[in-house]
């Protein structure tokens, strides 16, 4: 099982309204194998509310609320996607974490679920993710 952050989602879905640049395009055709990959039941996955309600809140200026929705329900409903719940004093203890690694608090809060659940993979473009002991970054893009 490996880790999704909500900026998989948001490159495989994003519609852009400017030239993406080289990177950016090897970005978003990587996500969007990742995510095909995960449609068609070949990873197993694990998120949480925090994550999603990111992609959402950043998707819904670029795709019609049907395919949030749409996006959303999919994720939800996979068998093969595990969405965990975070309580408060979790998310205080991300907060407090990020602080000590220099990440954000959804980013350690990603860290801490990973370390509970034993799972040492994330799919991420978030490189602060590579500082973190324990912890291997998926894809590799240059």
């Amino acid at each position: 099982m490996k880790f999704l952050d909500a900026n998989i989602l948001i490159y495989a879905y994003y519609k852009p309204r400017r030239q993406l640049t080289n990177r950016e395009e090897a970005m978003k055709t990587s996500a969007k194998k990742i995510i095909t990959d995960i449609n068609e039941g070949g990873e197993e996955v694990m998120t949480t509310v925090v994550h999603l309600s990111e992609m959402a809140n950043i998707l819904k200026q670029g795709v019609s609320l049907e395919m949030l929705h749409e996006v959303l329900l999919g994720l939800l409903t996979a068998g093969n996607v595990h969405v965990v719940g975070v309580t408060r004093e979790e998310y205080f203890a991300a907060n407090e974490l990020g602080v000590e690694l220099g990440l954000d608090p959804n980013d350690t809060l990603a860290v801490q679920v990973m370390q509970l659940h034993d799972v040492s993979e994330v799919f991420s473009f978030d490189k602060g993710f590579e500082g973190v002991e324990g912890v291997v970054r998926l894809p590799r893009i240059e």
